[in-house]
C-alpha cells in the first residue's frame, strides 16, 4: 500500500482546566515526591488539571476543526475554584479536592452537551459515574497496598489553595499529555 494514502491514526486528548500557577508547581511537587518516595510516576503524564472531559480518539488531520470548534463554545465566564485536602478513590486513586463548586459542574455539563452536539463525542455522555472534579496526584500505576499505607498519610496533608477560573485547555496525548490549545473566558 502506497504510504500517502494510509490513514493517520486517531490521537487521543481531552478538555481540562490546567491548575494555575503558584498551585499547578505545588500539585507538581507533591506528585515528585510521589515518584522519590515510591515510584509512583503515572500521574506524571500530564499537567496538574481538572478533567472536563475525559480522553477521547480524534483523527489527528482534523485536529483543526477541533480546535475550531472549541473555540465556539461559550460558558458561564469566570468562577472561583478552591483545593482543599486529599481524597481517594479507592483502591487506587489520590487526589487533591476541589471544592463543591457548581459553577464546574456547569461547566463540564455544558462543555459536554457541546462536545456531544457539535463533536459528536458521547464518551463523556455515556460515563455513569458521574463528575467529581479532582486533580490526581497518584493512579495507576499505585497498587491496592500502598495505596492504603499512602491513604493513611495522605489523610493528615494539608493541601490548600485558590485561583479563578479563566478557561480550559484542550491537551493531546503525544509520549505525554500536553497543552495543544487554551480556550479563555
Amino acid at each position: 500500500m502506497d504510504v500517502c494514502l494510509q490513514k493517520m491514526p486517531n490521537k487521543k486528548y481531552f478538555l481540562a482546566i490546567v491548575i494555575p500557577e503558584p498551585l499547578f508547581t505545588k500539585v507538581e511537587e507533591v506528585k515528585h515526591s510521589l515518584l522519590e518516595s515510591h515510584g509512583l510516576k503515572g500521574a506524571l503524564r500530564s499537567p496538574a488539571h481538572i478533567t472536563l472531559h475525559r480522553p477521547f480518539e480524534w483523527k489527528e488531520e482534523k485536529e483543526k476543526l477541533l480546535i475550531e470548534k472549541l473555540g465556539e463554545f461559550k460558558n458561564s465566564g469566570k468562577f472561583f475554584v478552591e483545593l482543599k485536602g486529599f481524597a481517594f478513590f479507592e483502591p487506587r486513586v489520590i487526589y487533591v479536592n476541589v471544592v463543591g463548586n457548581e459553577s464546574i459542574s456547569l461547566l463540564h455539563n455544558e462543555l459536554a452537551r457541546f462536545a456531544q452536539k457539535e463533536l459528536k463525542l458521547l464518551n463523556e455522555i455515556n460515563d455513569l459515574r458521574g463528575f467529581h472534579p479532582h486533580v490526581t496526584v497518584a493512579f495507576r500505576d499505585l497498587k491496592k497496598p500502598l495505596f492504603y499505607t499512602l491513604q493513611s498519610e495522605f489523610r493528615g496533608k494539608e493541601f490548600v489553595g485558590t485561583f479563578d477560573y479563566k478557561g480550559f485547555s484542550l491537551l493531546k496525548l503525544e509520549k505525554t499529555w500536553e497543552v495543544l490549545c487554551d480556550f479563555p473566558t
